[in-house]
């Protein structure tokens, strides 16, 4: 427990410095993040954010990364190669992020070098990084909810593989999706690692059930320091903010949050603790297809995402906001409530087994 508090409070602290360092290093340069006009169908409501300081998920990372990386000076905290094989796929779609925010900023304009392509270069990017995952770690190669035995279905490495990938990317559009209001994509991430955090710290408290979890005590740690960095992010990024997450951070971070879902064996925890993703990710999907069905004549929101539809309809961005985040914290809570109700049911058969 002590690495773990360690781990949420050194990244707070390194998140709100490296991140207010960040703000002053890309003011001075005076080049900032790019809006869509109106002749892009994007959001001119948010025209006087133009120029505001990107790539703030640089911080929130290397802050992570500093929480994560301290706790395992002390003994009992062993470096797990989950964990660190995590780091290599957030540091690796973190840089494709890296590269569509120095685009966006050097051209001036919302678009990155990957535009339309993105999408399939970081799903295959994704499938490499859980093939190197299964073929280099224990993790269990089972499709899961609360733990490797429920439902347990076994499955194939390259099924396996495609599935999980298919999860980390969703979680990665999803989480970059949702970043388009102050700190809405941070406070939400920030509560679903705190969900992790906690189920990961019930498989270390409670081995002999989630046995099938490689290190849950440094998953534990990682989700910690991610947490941690999310909301000392957030004394910068809360409305208004001085500085933007980007695509760096977005996408790190939806790969961090996927990546714990796999290796806690929650895979279908996943939509519901990171429910606010899936529905502002479902309102762009619903969005194209009500468009493209109605011969490109019809809209269901007013503007996609659905936050910007609340926004249109005359909510103030920190009412979207607040009530955002409520709506995370209750998926959240409804995840965690799950996990627990089934561990709670595996002691009552425990103990009614035996003599």
């Amino acid at each position: 427990m002590i690495a773990i508090l360690m781990a949420g409070a050194i990244s707070i602290v390194a998140s709100i410095t490296f991140t207010r360092l960040l703000i002053s290093y890309f003011t001075r340069l005076g080049k900032g993040q790019p809006i869509l006009g109106a002749e892009d169908r994007g959001p001119t409501h948010h025209m006087h954010k133009q120029g505001t300081p990107t790539m703030g998920g640089i911080a929130i990372l290397s802050a992570a990364f500093i929480g994560w990386l301290l706790p395992h000076m002390r003994d009992g905290l062993a470096f797990s190669d989950q964990a660190m094989i995590m780091w290599v796929a957030v540091a690796v779609l973190a840089a494709i992020g890296f590269l569509d925010d120095f685009l966006k900023v050097r051209r001036q304009h919302n678009r990155g070098i990957f535009w339309k392509k993105k999408g399939w270069i970081t799903f295959g990017i994704v499938v490499l990084l859980m093939w190197l995952l299964a073929a280099q770690t224990g993790v269990s190669e089972t499709i899961s909810f609360t733990r490797a035995e429920v439902p347990g279905w076994d499955v194939s490495t390259p099924v396996w593989v495609l599935w999980t990938a298919l999860m980390v990317w969703a979680t990665t559009n999803a989480v970059n999706v949702t970043d388009g209001l102050d700190g809405l994509a941070a406070g939400s991430a920030m509560f679903g690692f705190g969900a992790f955090g906690l189920i990961a710290y019930f498989a270390f408290r409670n081995s002999d059930i989630y046995s099938a979890i490689v290190n849950p005590l440094d998953l534990a740690v990682l989700a910690a320091a991610m947490a941690g960095a999310c909301g000392g992010f957030l004394w910068w990024n809360a409305a208004p903010a001085r500085i933007i997450m980007g695509d760096v951070g977005a996408l790190g971070i939806g790969a961090a949050l996927g990546l714990l879902a796999v290796t806690t064996n929650t895979h279908f925890l996943l939509p519901i603790i990171c429910g606010i993703n899936v529905m502002e990710a479902g309102s762009v999907a619903v969005q194209m297809g009500v468009f493209k069905a109605s011969g490109r004549k019809k809209r269901l929101f007013k503007m996609s995402p659905i936050h910007h539809h609340f926004e249109l309809s005359g909510w103030p961005e920190t009412t979207v906001i607040i009530r955002f985040w409520l709506l995370a914290a209750l998926c959240v809570a409804a995840g965690v409530a799950l996990f627990i109700a089934d561990f709670t049911n595996e002691i009552r058969l425990i103990g009614d087994a035996l003599p």
